[in-house]
């Protein structure tokens, strides 16, 4: 068993997506979440800058004794995951890898979009990882820049003339397609589900990236008998790199609860 929390960041809030799944899948245990909202998007960033608040990122939470870190954000998985991996000595567990092999296996017609950021698209991350699982996967990947500014604005909501246009806009090419799956590859996208959804059918499968970061992060600590061994009881504390006003309405709306702890700011660049 092993008491210490989970560590978990993003570039922004769309992170605790990823959160929301650990809270029901390990409802034991104590989790730190980390958004670098100063700073954020990652998304149009170089891959040296990502790196360094990758880092960054880290070696703040490394302050708390975590025993594990979930990098909740696409962009910053896509530049620098492998590469803090083989610099860290903890479990980090990114959102690629995972989200690409559920894709893989889940479609049926071999025909698989992504929409990510423009960093995470221009990387390619996940292209590589589904053909290497699914040789025979055609993938089609489309940066969605818009997206995250609405999720952030609450703009979600199935009605919204603006967000279903952008959604239709972005979308129109993998639907004409036809891809039976659909990887949601930024942690803001869910909260973007139903609008999703609903344009591009009930026969299409969405693969949400913060879930399947979670469900690795689970069966890792599992295999390695580092959990907590608490059933429920498990406590969150949250960090910004800017400012506490408007978190708790925001993370209310990623977390689909009432969040009722206080919020930390603090100075990634000194980390």
């Amino acid at each position: 068993m092993d008491k210490r929390p989970i560590g978990v960041f993003d570039s922004g809030l769309g992170g605790l997506t990823a959160v929301r799944q650990l809270m029901d899948q390990l409802p034991g245990e104590d989790i730190i979440y980390f958004g670098d909202t100063s700073r954020v998007p990652y998304g149009g960033r170089s891959q040296e800058t990502v790196l360094k608040y990758t880092r960054q990122d880290i070696n703040f939470l490394l302050q708390f004794d975590i025993k594990a870190i979930v990098i909740a954000c696409n962009t910053a998985d896509t530049a620098a995951g492998a590469q803090v991996q083989r610099e860290y000595d903890l479990p980090i567990c990114g959102a690629i890898r995972p989200t690409a092999k559920k894709a893989a296996m889940v479609t049926k017609n071999n025909r698989i979009g992504v929409i990510g950021t423009n960093a995470t698209i221009r990387g390619r991350a996940y292209d590589g990882i589904i053909r290497e699982i699914n040789p025979r996967a055609q993938v089609r990947s489309i940066a969605c820049p818009l997206l995250v500014p609405l999720v952030e604005n609450f703009r979600t909501r199935p009605g919204d003339l603006v967000v279903e246009q952008v959604v239709r806009e972005y979308l129109q090419p993998l639907k004409d397609w036809g891809c039976d799956t659909l990887v949601l590859g930024c942690t803001h996208y869910p909260l973007l589900g139903d609008v999703i959804g609903a344009f591009m059918g009930p026969e299409v499968t969405l693969v949400n990236s913060g879930k399947e970061a979670a469900c690795q992060l689970a069966e890792t600590l599992k295999r390695a008998d580092m959990l907590s061994g608490a059933t429920s009881g498990g406590t969150y504390k949250y960090y910004v790199s800017d400012t506490t006003e408007g978190f708790s309405q925001m993370a209310s709306a990623f977390l689909e609860k009432p969040v009722e702890e206080l919020v930390g700011k603090i100075d990634i660049e000194r980390y």
